[in-house]
């Protein structure tokens, strides 16, 4: 009798349990692992216990969660930076999105100086900056660009979806940030990036908003889903 394949995924972020996204993202795994079939095992890593990533080798997939600022921003950027080199599934939302183009500023593009206008507010290196109208508990459309992963996840080009942000990718850097691997995956009205994907890598999305608090409503979030499915491909390979 073929047994149960079971996922382990590191949640990499600082838990609070009054985060509404926190208390959505078991719900979002449990919803994801009864629709796949897959068995879900998660575990919190508080972002100081990072390190040097050796304990991230335990896991199929890694989650870049809500609620920055960190404890340890380099813990984040640590993780994030070996879900992308290592090619590990990888989803990051809302403050996983913010440090997702941060990292890839800093280490694939060279910008070392690179900031977080949250972190580091009086820099004029800061590549994430306060949003030009707050999107704290927004629930706003998004369009999600033909072909892409989320597009393909949702099966759909437009979603509607919940926010409780206040920064984003600074609007004069896009053309930047996005001319190599790194590309937008979805834009809100205003024509404003909201989500990403990084071309060549089994599974690197990341999204300004939280799908995940869909969760919370009794839906399944579909990047969730997907993130789980290509965590399963993942441990597949492993095992090969």
């Amino acid at each position: 009798m073929k047994h149960k394949q079971v996922i382990r995924i590191a949640l990499v972020g600082d838990y609070d349990e009054d985060v509404p996204a926190h208390q959505a993202i078991p719900v979002a795994l449990e919803r994801a692992a009864g629709e796949t079939g897959i068995g879900v095992e998660f575990q919190w890593l508080p972002t100081p216990e990072i390190g040097d990533a050796a304990n991230l080798k335990a896991f199929d997939g890694i989650w870049c969660v809500p609620a920055s600022p960190y404890r340890d921003m380099n813990g984040a950027l640590t993780a994030i930076r070996y879900a992308r080199e290592q090619r590990v599934a990888f989803l990051g939302t809302c403050g996983g999105f913010q440090h997702a183009v941060l990292e890839y500023a800093r280490h694939h593009l060279g910008w070392v100086d690179a900031e977080h206008g949250e972190t580091a507010p009086d820099s004029d290196q800061a590549i994430i900056t306060p949003l030009s109208c707050s999107l704290v508990e927004a629930f706003a459309p998004i369009r999600l660009l033909p072909g892409s992963r989320i597009a393909n996840a949702y099966a759909a080009e437009q979603t509607h979806e919940r926010y409780r942000c206040r920064y984003g990718l600074r609007k004069e850097l896009e053309a930047q940030i996005f001319a190599g691997p790194l590309k937008v995956s979805g834009y809100d009205q205003d024509n404003e990036v909201r989500a990403m994907e990084l071309d060549g890598h089994p599974f690197f999305v990341a999204t300004l908003f939280q799908p995940e608090r869909a969760a919370l409503e009794g839906m399944t979030p579909p990047l969730v889903k997907a993130f789980v499915l290509a965590c399963a491909k993942s441990e597949d390979s492993r095992d090969d």
